[in-house]
């Protein structure tokens, strides 16, 4: 036997028990007729916690994203521009295009997952009549495929007012935003401020089993809903999953900079390993998020690094790489590209899993960092 960490994602996560309860003893309407109390008390806390003055609950944040999308770029012939490596563009099936007949132009992502504005301004069109209209602009934070940066308040700021410049409405992917107000130490309604549009994950590190919200205006709210309901995302007594969305709002995100310091600490630790093949870049460590970058020169791979990460060797159980019940340890991870391996820190890691997990790939890196 082996036990597993596992630093996969922090969607892996299970329900607390106090969602749990919450699911089982909610009360509950058809919210496709805007009779469920639990939903409309979780969208009304989202939508004031966020600043805005509404919000709807969906199945997913691809879902939110693409509505979004589909009620900012609403005529024909519409563009989005987002970042090269964001979640709309590389992890959503192209579904902007494929569903919603909108362009998606992309701008090279720096590591800090922002993008020069001077760039963004000269790709705005649409006073050409061969060209597409420029109909939004869509931003991500936390910045999943950069390491779970969070943008930096200055940009945003700069952001809003070229996008005010030229009347374009911004929308953030907030999977996970709550990780970068922890980051910043600033309120979420200060983060997403000049946001038209925000999606919010859930199911993302605060441990709910299902579900993402849209945020905005009332008009805006409004076209959602419709569009919700074209997509198929129309749930009836949804208030079973409101309900631990509204524990996971209370209970969990006063919980994310745990995360955040352990995910830290395991950044230090394998930087303190000083191997060649070997790098992270603590200075920059936001969030929940550890990359690990293998040297181009090495031969390693991140699947190479993940499969032996998933095996247990007879001298690991003979060392100091076990349990205390001499079990061995496995630990799961995900690997962003041939040379990217990503670790995610989330609520059901403990100080004890961490440790583990630490020797695990301290033992595993030096083994195939010789």
């Amino acid at each position: 036997m082996a036990y597993i960490v596992d630093l996969r994602s922090d969607t892996v996560t299970k329900p607390t028990k106090a969602m749990k309860h919450a699911m089982v003893n909610s009360a509950l309407g058809d919210d496709v007729y805007g009779e469920d109390p639990t939903v409309n008390a979780l969208e009304t806390k989202l939508a004031a916690l966020l600043g805005k003055q509404a919000a709807l609950f969906v199945p997913s944040g691809t879902m939110a994203n693409l509505i979004a999308i589909m009620v900012h770029c609403n005529k024909r012939g519409s563009e989005a521009i987002v970042g090269d490596s964001c979640h709309i563009f590389k992890y959503e099936q192209g579904g902007a295009a494929h569903l919603g007949g909108v362009l998606l132009t992309t701008l090279d992502n720096k590591p800090d997952g922002t993008f020069e504005l001077s760039d963004l301004e000269r790709r705005i069109r649409g006073s050409d009549i061969h060209e597409p209209v420029t109909s939004m602009v869509a931003v991500e934070n936390t910045h999943n495929y950069c390491g779970g940066k969070s943008l930096p308040l200055n940009w945003l700021d700069e952001l809003s007012a070229l996008c005010k410049k030229h009347l374009l409405p911004i929308h953030m992917d907030g999977a996970r935003l709550f990780n970068a107000c922890a980051h910043e130490q600033q309120p979420p309604s200060r983060v997403v401020r000049d946001c038209a549009s925000v999606s919010v994950c859930f199911s993302k590190g605060l441990s709910a089993p299902v579900g993402s919200a849209l945020v905005g205006d009332y008009h805006f709210i409004q076209q959602a809903r419709r569009i919700r309901k074209m997509l198929g995302g129309g749930m009836r007594q949804a208030g079973v999953l409101a309900a631990a969305a509204i524990v996971a709002l209370d209970e969990v995100v006063p919980l994310l900079e745990l995360d955040h310091k352990r995910a830290f600490r395991l950044a230090k630790v394998i930087e303190g390993l000083f191997l060649k093949p070997f790098s992270v870049d603590v200075d920059n460590q936001h969030s929940n998020i550890v990359l690990v970058r293998i040297a181009a020169s090495s031969q390693l791979t991140a699947d190479k690094v993940l499969q032996r990460l998933a095996q247990v060797s007879l001298s690991e159980t003979q060392g100091d790489c076990k349990t205390t019940d001499d079990e061995g340890v496995i630990v799961k991870g995900t690997a962003f590209n041939e040379k990217t391996l990503r670790f995610t820190l989330h609520r059901e890691i403990t100080d004890e899993d961490l440790w583990l997990a630490i020797m695990k790939i301290t033992y595993v890196f030096k083994e195939l960092g010789q």
